[in-house]
């Protein structure tokens, strides 16, 4: 039930923005994520469960920073989508690791 209104929320929010492909985006990534975690807390227990969660945490993180870099590069230096996607992956990969090293072990 809890997740049913997690889910409605995030659908509701995402709905408020322009386009309203973001709904999808918004109501899609918690479902999965919390049906992950139930999966993974049926399977393997609270603490690995916990650790699978600080691991989403970081992937987001990661993710909102790449994002940000490819929004500014966009509006700031006039980039096409495809090459400033491509070009800054491996910010998103960096961004990951850091945050792995640096937390998570």
């Amino acid at each position: 039930m809890i997740g049913g209104v997690v889910v409605s929320a995030f659908a509701a929010l995402g709905g408020l923005f322009k386009p309203k492909s973001f709904a999808g985006l918004f109501g899609a990534a918690p479902s999965v994520a919390l049906a992950t975690l139930g999966l993974t807390v049926a399977s393997n227990g609270r603490i690995y469960a916990a650790i699978e969660a600080r691991s989403m945490i970081g992937g987001v993180l990661a993710f909102l920073l790449y994002t940000s870099c490819v929004c500014w590069v966009m509006m700031r230096l006039q980039w096409r989508a495809l090459v400033a996607t491509t070009l800054l992956i491996p910010l998103w990969f960096a961004a990951a690791l850091g945050y792995w090293f640096g937390f998570l072990r």
